[in-house]
C-alpha cells in the first residue's frame, strides 16, 4: 500500500484543526489596542497550539519520507493521532478562555501527552512494517527525545492542578525541545 494518500489525508485534517482554531479568535468589539487586553490569553494559546500542531506536522511529513511501507495498522495508528490532534481546538479555547485555569491547562497537558502517546504507537506500527536495517529503523533509534516529552507532559499535568504556571513552562519547553525538526530522520535520508 502506498502512503500519498495517507500523507494527503493527515495534511490536510491538520489544516483544518487550525483553521478551526483561528475562528475561533473573535474580533473584538472596539477599535482601540485596549479592546484587545481580554484576547491575550487566547492568543496566547493559539500560538502555543499552533506551533504544537506545526511541529506535528513536521515530523509527521519527515516521518513518512523515511516510511517505505504502510499497512491497515499504520493507517489506523495514524487515525489515532489525527484523533487526538483534533481534540487540540477545544483544549486550546477553554485554557484561552479561562486564563489558564488549573482543569483547562491540565486537559491540554493531557491533550499534549495523548496526541505524543499516539505519535509514539505510530511510530511503533511504521518500525513493524520496516526491517530493522531501515533508514526508518536507524532513524528513529531510541527515541529517547520522545520519551522525555512523554515525561514532561505527564509532569505537566500534575503540576497544573498545584500551579499551572508549572505546566505552562514544560508545555512550552517540550515544543521548544520539538521546535527543531527531527534531524534523525533527515540525516538517515540523505546517507
Amino acid at each position: 500500500m502506498t502512503k500519498g494518500r495517507l500523507e494527503a489525508f493527515s495534511d490536510g485534517v491538520i489544516a483544518i484543526i487550525i483553521t478551526i482554531m483561528v475562528l475561533e479568535l473573535k474580533v473584538p468589539h472596539g477599535a482601540t489596542l485596549d479592546a484587545l487586553q481580554p484576547l491575550i490569553p487566547k492568543i496566547l494559546s493559539y500560538v502555543l497550539s499552533f506551533v504544537f500542531l506545526g511541529i506535528y506536522w513536521n515530523n509527521h511529513h519527515h516521518l513518512l519520507q523515511a516510511a517505505k511501507h504502510v499497512d491497515g495498522r499504520v493507517l489506523w495508528a495514524n487515525m489515532h493521532l489525527l484523533f487526538w490532534l483534533s481534540l487540540i481546538p477545544f483544549a486550546t479555547g477553554w485554557m484561552g478562555e479561562n486564563g489558564f485555569a488549573a482543569e483547562p491547562v491540565a486537559l491540554y497537558g493531557v491533550l499534549m501527552f495523548l496526541c505524543g502517546v499516539a505519535y509514539f504507537i505510530l511510530v511503533r506500527a511504521l518500525l513493524a512494517r520496516h526491517e530493522a536495517t531501515s533508514k526508518l529503523a536507524i532513524a528513529i533509534g531510541k527515541d529517547r527525545k520522545g520519551l522525555v516529552s512523554l515525561v514532561l507532559l505527564a509532569a505537566g499535568v500534575v503540576g497544573a492542578l498545584f500551579a499551572p504556571w508549572i505546566a505552562e513552562v514544560l508545555y512550552v519547553a517540550v515544543v521548544i525541545l520539538w521546535l527543531v525538526p527531527d534531524r534523525r530522520i533527515e540525516k538517515a535520508l540523505m546517507e
